[in-house]
């Protein structure tokens, strides 16, 4: 249902109004808070960044191999990047994990599944595990009752929200640091990106797979120097080809992926240097909130929230009103409403 709902969305062009009419300065707010975001996720994959109990997160142990090979993959990155060697981020993943297979044959690194460390060295024991989708295709659910109603359209409107809203973060993150958005801050036939999305999301739920959506570790393909569709369309017949080859690439480790996406994160931050701090003060807040909230609540959409939240209300104080476009009221209550399903628990 959300699915449809998209791709209605995407072709009556209310997906791409929203994404034209985010103000620039607070486009360049969402792409910083995304290399924020995607750096935080790539050190509590290293484990630099652990869980703690006291202040929330906290600093990982340096004595674990984990750690310790995750810096030095993400050193090999800086250096293969200062020399101009192409791809090499790629090329710092897989170092990273061939120190892994050497840190595990010298016994410093020890696997052990049940504390979630698994072997580096590829397993072919069990065989190709191509599985199947004969027990996910087509299985909907249409048992729910009429009085559960309210709560199945909150539970749409959720998906809904953060589905838009993850994929306007990311498809404006991803194009900025590309270098495709225009001179306006627009990205030209951001059309045709929304509707593959969208039917994108709808395939991965007949399908009944996670959604098919664009990710904001995309932006490891733009800092390898991907620019165009062909980049997606070689990832996904490479997709197609790592089936044959599972065991393989489920042997790369978290700490050798890591460093690729503390390095891309440290390259989308550099967006902030275009937020201008000392102009518009609704401009100046509303890129704050969205640098500061993604990656605190782990979430684009909800930095996005903030960001757009904030703006209107400052510009409405401002007794500039006038300057805040149709589209952005739109948004605006549609955050709204999303803060009531959340206070009455019905997300």
């Amino acid at each position: 249902m959300e699915g449809i709902i998209f791709i209605i969305l995407s072709f009556f062009k209310a997906r791409e109004a929203i994404i034209n009419g985010i103000p620039t300065n607070l486009k360049n707010g969402i792409s910083a808070g995304i290399g924020l975001f995607v750096a935080f996720i790539g050190m509590q994959n290293a484990g630099i960044i652990i869980k703690n109990d006291s202040t929330i997160v906290g600093l990982g142990s340096f004595s674990t191999p984990d750690v310790t090979l995750a810096i030095i993959g993400f050193l090999i990155i800086l250096a293969l990047v200062h020399y101009n060697v192409k791809g090499s981020v790629l090329i710092g993943i897989l170092a990273t994990w061939v120190l892994g297979m050497i840190a595990q044959a010298a016994g410093w690194y020890v696997p052990n599944p049940e504390a979630g460390v698994y072997s580096v060295f590829p397993d072919f024991s069990a065989g190709l595990q191509l599985g199947g989708l004969a027990n996910t295709a087509f299985k909907f659910n249409f048992g729910w009752a009429a009085s559960h109603l309210i709560q199945f359209v909150a539970i749409v409107f959720s998906f809904l929200y953060v589905d838009i809203f993850d994929t306007v973060g990311t498809v404006v993150g991803v194009a900025d640091k590309a270098g495709l958005l225009d001179k306006d801050g627009k990205l030209p036939r951001v059309g045709k990106v929304l509707m593959a999305d969208a039917v994108g999301t709808c395939a991965g739920a007949c399908l009944g797979t996670s959604t098919i959506t664009s990710f904001v570790e995309s932006s490891a393909g733009v800092a390898a120097g991907g620019r165009t569709g062909l980049t997606s369309l070689t990832t996904g017949v490479m997709f197609l080809v790592s089936l044959l080859l599972s065991p393989i690439f489920l042997a790369i480790p978290g700490f050798a992926t890591a460093p690729a996406l503390i390095y891309v994160g440290m390259l989308m931050v550099s967006s902030v240097k275009k937020i201008e701090f000392d102009g518009d003060l609704a401009d100046t807040a509303g890129a704050y909130m969205a640098i500061v909230m993604m990656p605190l609540a782990y979430s684009i959409a909800t930095g996005i929230m903030f960001a757009i939240m904030t703006w209107v209300i400052i510009k409405v104080v401002e007794k500039k009103a006038k300057e805040i476009q149709p589209v952005m009221w739109v948004v605006f209550i549609l955050f709204a409403l999303r803060i009531v399903t959340l206070i009455t628990n019905f997300q």
